[in-house]
C-alpha cells in the first residue's frame, strides 16, 4: 500500500509540473504544464519572495540560485562568501555523486577541491568526463566509502589543507558522525544536509553504523538541532537554511556578526519542501570552459 500511495504522489507530481521555478530552478521538467507552472510561482512567490520572513537582509533563503544543485544551494553559498569573503578557494565535498551537487558550480569561480565518492561507476564516470579539470589540478576524484575512522586519513591522503574555505557532506546517513569526527580540519564554511522530518526543536541522530546504506527513507542523518548543537560544540554557528528544508549553512563563530540570529534550529528551521527539487528539463552537462 505504502508503495502505492508513493507512485501516485509522484505521479500526481509529476502531473501538476511541481518542478522548481522562479530563482530557485532553471528550467522546467518535460512533464511540466502551464497550470503545473503557475501553481509553483505563485507558490514561490507568496511562500519566499513576498514572505516578510525571507526579505529581511540576511536571511539566506531569498538567494537560493541553483546552477548545478537543484536546491538554491549555487545562490546561498555565494551569498556566504559575499559576506565572509573567500581564503584559498578550496572545497571538500563528500557524496558528490554527480556533476548536480554543492561544488561543481564553485569550479566555474576559479575554486579547487576534492570529491569523495562511495560509488565505483560514478566516480568512473566523473573522471571520463571531468578530465580536463583533473589534468589542470583543479579537482580530485577518489572512490571511497566514508566513515567516521577514515574521513582524516583520506583527507591527509589528498593533502588536504587544515583550514579550507568549504565542506559539503551529503552522505544520507553518519553525516553527523562524520563532521564530528573531523578534529584537526577546520573549514570556514559547512554545508550539510539535514532531516527535516523532525521539527526544529527535536534532537535526533541515527545510530551510527560504518556500514550505513540509504534505503531511500527518512532513516537517515541527524535533525537541525543535533546538529545545531555538534555545530556549537565545533565552534560554528547555524545561519540559515535553504528553503526545501535539505541543507544547513554553518560558518565559524567569528563570522556570526554578518548573519541573522539568533542562530538556533528554532529560528532556522525550513520544513522539507522536496517537491521543488524536481529535476528541470534540460540534463545537467560540464565540459572544458573558458572565463571570458
Amino acid at each position: 500500500m505504502q508503495k502505492l500511495i508513493r507512485s501516485l504522489s509522484q505521479k500526481f507530481i509529476s502531473f501538476f509540473g511541481l518542478a522548481p521555478l522562479n530563482q530557485i530552478s532553471f528550467g522546467l521538467s518535460r512533464f511540466v504544464y502551464p497550470s503545473g507552472k503557475i501553481l509553483i510561482q505563485n507558490y514561490l512567490e507568496q511562500n519566499l519572495w513576498n514572505n516578510p520572513r525571507y526579505t529581511e537582509y540576511d536571511r539566506l533563503a531569498r538567494f537560493s540560485k541553483s546552477v548545478y544543485t537543484n536546491n538554491g544551494a549555487d545562490g546561498i553559498i555565494a551569498e556566504i562568501f559575499r559576506r565572509i569573503d573567500t581564503t584559498n578557494r578550496y572545497f571538500i565535498e563528500f557524496g558528490a555523486h554527480s556533476i548536480r551537487n554543492n561544488t561543481t558550480n564553485l569550479l566555474l569561480n576559479n575554486w579547487s577541491g576534492l570529491w569523495l565518492e562511495g560509488s565505483a561507476n560514478a566516480v568512473k564516470k566523473l573522471n571520463k568526463n571531468l578530465q580536463f579539470l583533473i589534468e589542470e589540478n583543479k579537482l580530485k576524484i577518489h572512490n571511497a566509502f566514508i566513515t567516521a575512522e577514515n574521513i582524516e586519513e583520506l583527507f591527509a591522503k589528498h593533502e588536504v589543507p587544515e583550514s579550507f574555505d568549504l565542506l559539503s557532506v551529503d552522505i544520507d546517513g553518519n553525516d553527523y558522525w562524520v563532521w564530528r569526527a573531523i578534529k584537526n580540519y577546520k573549514p570556514r564554511v559547512v554545508v550539510i544536509e539535514y532531516n527535516a522530518l523532525f521539527p526544529s526543536d527535536q534532537k535526533w541522530v541515527m545510530k551510527y553504523n560504518p556500514n550505513h546504506q540509504w534505503d531511500g527513507s527518512s532513516y537517515f542523518g541527524a535533525s537541525l538541532k543535533s546538529l545545531e548543537l555538534l555545530a556549537k560544540e565545533k565552534g560554528y554557528v547555524l545561519v540559515g537554511c535553504d528553503f526545501t528544508g535539505t541543507n544547513a549553512y554553518f560558518v565559524t563563530e567569528e563570522y556570526s556578526d554578518k548573519f541573522s540570529g539568533p542562530f538556533t534550529s528554532e529560528f532556522h528551521y525550513e520544513e522539507p519542501r522536496y517537491f521543488l527539487n524536481n529535476e528541470p528539463g534540460h540534463p545537467p552537462g560540464f565540459g572544458p570552459f573558458l572565463n571570458i
